[in-house]
C-alpha cells in the first residue's frame, strides 16, 4: 500500500507548482517564499488582475499605465509594500488604495502625476508609513491636490515623504500640518528660495530634513526663525548657491550658535561672489565679507542708500531737462505773462475806479436817475432835471 502514496505526493505536488505558476500574472516574476510579485518594463497598460492574494510586496515599474481607480488591487489585502515607479500615471482616482489594509509603503516615483483626488490615499486605519512622490508632481497645481489628498488621507501614522525633484518655489503655510508623527521630510532638488512662518507647523516629531540642492541664496530672519523652531532636527541644507554678501553674515552666525543640528555645516560653501566662492560659510566674518566690522543695519541699508542716490540723479535730470525747456521758449513765455500781467492789471483798475465811486460820500444824496427821464413822485411832485442836477457837487464829474 506504501508505493502507490508516493506518486500521489508527486501529483499533489505537481499540482501545487502549477497551481502556483498559474496564479503569476503574465510576464511577470513571482516569489512565492518571499511572496514578490515583480512586472518591470513589460508593457502593462493596467494593474494585472491575476496577482496571488497572500503577496506581500508588489512591484510594477517601467510600464505604461496612465489611471490607478478604486479596483486596481480588490482582494490583495496582505500587501504592504507597492511600488508603482516610472509608469507615466496621470491620476490617481478615488480610494485607489483602499483596499490595501495592510500598506506600509507606496513608493510613485517618477509618474507624471496631474490630477490628484481629495481621497486618493485613504486607506481604513491609516497604515501607510511611507510615501515617496519624486519627481512625480506634474504642476503646481498637482501640489494643490496633494496638499488637500495629504488632508483627506488622515495618515497620520505617515513617518517619511519624499517631495525631492519637482521643481517647487514655494511651500504653502501648514502644508504638513496633517501629518503628525512625520519624521523625515525630503525636499531635496526642488527651487525653493525661502523658508517662511509656519512652513513646517504641525510636525513636531521631525527629526530630519533634507533642503539640499535647492535655490536658497541665503536664510533670512523669518525663515532662521522657523528652523529654530524645529529643534534638534538633523538639518540638511548643502549645495544651494548661497551668496555672500554682508546679508549672510546673521545666517553664517546662525549655523555656528544654533540648537538645530545642521548636518552638512561643514559643506556650507560661497557661490557668489567669485572672490569667496567655495568658502566655508562657518567661517565667514565681517572683514572677509568687507563689511569691516560696521553695524548690520547700515550695511542692510547700503542698497536703499544707493536706490536714494539713483533717484536723485534722475530727479536732477529730469530738472535739467525742464529748465532747458523753459529756456528755449522764452520769448513766448514772457509774452504770456505779460498778457496775464496787463490782464489783471486793467480788471484791477477797473474794480479800483468802481470803488472809490461807490465809497465818495458826496453821492450818496443824489437821487436816481432812470435813463435821463425825472422820476415822479407823489409827494414831491414835479422836480425838474436841471433842478435835480443843481444839487450835486460841483467838483464831480459824471
Amino acid at each position: 500500500m506504501m508505493p502507490p502514496a508516493v506518486p500521489l505526493t508527486l501529483v499533489c505536488a505537481m499540482l501545487c507548482v502549477s497551481t502556483c505558476v498559474a496564479l503569476c500574472p503574465p510576464r511577470c516574476e513571482c516569489s512565492e517564499s518571499q511572496h514578490t510579485v515583480r512586472c518591470a518594463s513589460v508593457g502593462l497598460f493596467r494593474i494585472p488582475a491575476a496577482i496571488p492574494s497572500d503577496t506581500s510586496s508588489l512591484i510594477i515599474t517601467g510600464n505604461t499605465i496612465p489611471r490607478l481607480d478604486h479596483s486596481a488591487f480588490n482582494g490583495l489585502q496582505n500587501v504592504t509594500h507597492l511600488n508603482l515607479s516610472n509608469n507615466g500615471i496621470m491620476e490617481v482616482g478615488s480610494h485607489a488604495f483602499s483596499s490595501l489594509h495592510m500598506l506600509r509603503s507606496l513608493i510613485l516615483n517618477n509618474n507624471q502625476l496631474v490630477l490628484i483626488h481629495p481621497e486618493a490615499f485613504s486607506v481604513p486605519g491609516s497604515p501607510l508609513q511611507e510615501l515617496s512622490l519624486r519627481s512625480s508632481l506634474f504642476n503646481y497645481t498637482s501640489l494643490t491636490d496633494l496638499i488637500t489628498a495629504l488632508r483627506w488621507g488622515e495618515l497620520t501614522n505617515l513617518l517619511r515623504l519624499d517631495l525631492s525633484g519637482n521643481r517647487l518655489v514655494l511651500l504653502p503655510p501648514g502644508m504638513f500640518a496633517p501629518l503628525p508623527n512625520l519624521q523625515h521630510l525630503n525636499l531635496n532638488n526642488n527651487s525653493l528660495v525661502a523658508v517662511y512662518n509656519s512652513t513646517f507647523s504641525g510636525i513636531d516629531q521631525l527629526l530630519e530634513l533634507d533642503l539640499t540642492r535647492n535655490a536658497f541664496r541665503t536664510i533670512n530672519d523669518e525663515g532662521l526663525h522657523e528652523l529654530e523652531r524645529l529643534g534638534q532636527v538633523r538639518l540638511l541644507l548643502g549645495q544651494n548657491p548661497y551668496v555672500c554678501t554682508c546679508e549672510v553674515q546673521e545666517f553664517a552666525n546662525w549655523l555656528n550658535s544654533s540648537k538645530v543640528r545642521v548636518g552638512d555645516a561643514d559643506r556650507l560653501y560661497c557661490e557668489f561672489p567669485a572672490a569667496l566662492r567655495d568658502m566655508s560659510l562657518r567661517v565667514l566674518g565681517a572683514q572677509a565679507l568687507g563689511c569691516y566690522g560696521k553695524p548690520y543695519e547700515e550695511i542692510t541699508n547700503l542698497s536703499l542708500h544707493t536706490s536714494y542716490v539713483f533717484l536723485g540723479l534722475v530727479l536732477g535730470f529730469v530738472g535739467m531737462v525742464f529748465l532747458l525747456v523753459v529756456y528755449l521758449n522764452r520769448k513766448g513765455i514772457k509774452k504770456w505773462i505779460t498778457d496775464i500781467h496787463e490782464a489783471c492789471r486793467d480788471v484791477l483798475e477797473g474794480y479800483h475806479y468802481r470803488y472809490e465811486i461807490d465809497s465818495d460820500p458826496r453821492l450818496g444824496h443824489v437821487p436816481n436817475i432812470n435813463q435821463g427821464r425825472p422820476r415822479n413822485d407823489p409827494h414831491l411832485g414835479h422836480i425838474p432835471s436841471d433842478a435835480r442836477i443843481t444839487q450835486m457837487p460841483s467838483d464831480v464829474t459824471l
